[in-house]
Formats: C-alpha cells, sequence, structure tokens
C-alpha cells in the first residue's frame, strides 16, 4: 500500500506520500501506521527522515503518537482542512460530493461579500487586474485556460477588497477553489457558460455599486453550485 520513496532522506518526500494515502482514505482514521522500523523500512527512508514527517503530519491534526498503542490516524474532525497540503491532497484524490457541497458553501459565504467589499474599495489597477482576467477568460480556447482566467478573476476581485483576512484566505484555499472551478467548467457542456455572470461582478466592481456586485456574485457562485450538483444527479442515475 505505501510506496517507497524515491528522494532518500527527505522528510517532505514522506510527508507528501503519507498525507496522500491517508486523506484519500487507505489508511483509514483510527487505523494504525505500521512500526516506525518497518515502514522506515518499506518507504526506504532513514528513521530520522520518518520521524521528522510524522512530527508535520502530527502538527496538521492527521495522526497521533501513544506509547503504547503507536502511531493512528485521527478522525477527520481533528484535521487541520485548510492547511495548503490537507486541501491539496483532498483535490488530488477525487473530492467527494460532500467535500464539493462544502466548499460551494464557503463560497457562497465568503465570496459575494469580497465582492461588495471589492466595489467598494477598489483602486485603478486592482479593477485592471479584474478586467484583464475577464478578458482572459472571454479569450480562453480551453477548459484549462478558462480555469487559470476564472481563479485570476476571483483571485483579483479578493485582493480588491484590501481586506488581508480575505487576501490570506484565498493562499490558503487557492488549491481547492481552483480545482472547484475546474470540476464546474467540466462539468458543463459550455465551458464559458458563465461568463456572463463574471461580466455582471465586473461592471458592478467598476461602477462602486457594492450590492450590486453582492447580488451576481451570489448568482455566479449559486449557479456554478447548481451545475455541479446536476451533473452529480446525473451521475448517480446512470449508475441506479
Amino acid at each position: 500500500m505505501v510506496k517507497p520513496v524515491i528522494v532518500r532522506n527527505l522528510h517532505g518526500q514522506v510527508v507528501q506520500e503519507l498525507g496522500r494515502l491517508i486523506v484519500g482514505g487507505e489508511i483509514a482514521p483510527g487505523e494504525n501506521l505500521p512500526r516506525e522500523e518497518l515502514l522506515a523500512e518499506h518507504m526506504k527512508v532513514s528513521r530520522t527522515a520518518l520521524r521528522e514527517a510524522m512530527k508535520v503530519l502530527s502538527a496538521k491534526g492527521l495522526i497521533e503518537s501513544r506509547q503504547k498503542t503507536g502511531t493512528r490516524v485521527r478522525d477527520t474532525i481533528h484535521w487541520n482542512q485548510l492547511d495548503a497540503d490537507v486541501l491539496a491532497w483532498r483535490c488530488a484524490s477525487m473530492p467527494t460530493d460532500d467535500f464539493v457541497e462544502k466548499l460551494a458553501e464557503m463560497r457562497e459565504i465568503i465570496e459575494p461579500a469580497a465582492a461588495a467589499a471589492a466595489a467598494r474599495r477598489r483602486d485603478p489597477e486592482q479593477l485592471a487586474r479584474i478586467e484583464a482576467a475577464y478578458a482572459a477568460m472571454a479569450a480562453a480556447n480551453d477548459r484549462e485556460e478558462w480555469s487559470v482566467a476564472d481563479l485570476a478573476f476571483h483571485e483579483a476581485v479578493l485582493h480588491a477588497t484590501h481586506n488581508e483576512l480575505m487576501i490570506s484566505l484565498f493562499s490558503v484555499v487557492e488549491t481547492a477553489l481552483g480545482s472547484y472551478l475546474e470540476l464546474s467548467a467540466r462539468k458543463a457542456s459550455d465551458f464559458k457558460y458563465s461568463l456572463p455572470h463574471h461580466k455582471k461582478v465586473l461592471d458592478a466592481i467598476r461602477r462602486r455599486q457594492p450590492e450590486v456586485a453582492r447580488e451576481a456574485m451570489q448568482k455566479t457562485v449559486a449557479d456554478s453550485r447548481s451545475n455541479i450538483r446536476r451533473h452529480a444527479k446525473r451521475r448517480v442515475a446512470a449508475k441506479a
């Protein structure tokens, strides 16, 4: 189950390998990891590197070590869900419908408020960034180009809030949001289907209309969520 680490004596490689296995569900909550000497031998790393990796995984809330019972995976409620690595591992392991719903809920709480704040506080340079991201979305030739530009649009809106907490939050959830936007585009028959919604957000921010911007972003996020839900239902129906 555990693949050997290619680069020896590098605890970061061990962190990535074990983190992916834990978050991906291959090592389930409550399950014990192999003893230190066995795990180090199997992964072909030193015990020192393994111990360093265990400290990192413990700090992320994924594992806990006890003298008599050894090291076991903690329940997901204890995981640091906003840790950049944990988010990346969740997104890389084909996120569940439940996780996608939680991402959508997070967007509905944060992004409309961010759009309203951007409409109130944006400066000319920040508006230009939002406009450039929108232009890149309009010019996108495929889903990959669209997803990159879409993420840049939402990042530019958050930066225009002049709220360092919102900006910091974006840096934390960037991987998850990028995966969500890519999933939304992949599920749509026309990946540019949401371009008019983004145009309304842009126009409201340009005109300094906070409540219009809030409503436009709310519709943008809700439409993306509905698109993903619709295709999830079709997938379930196809399996029935």
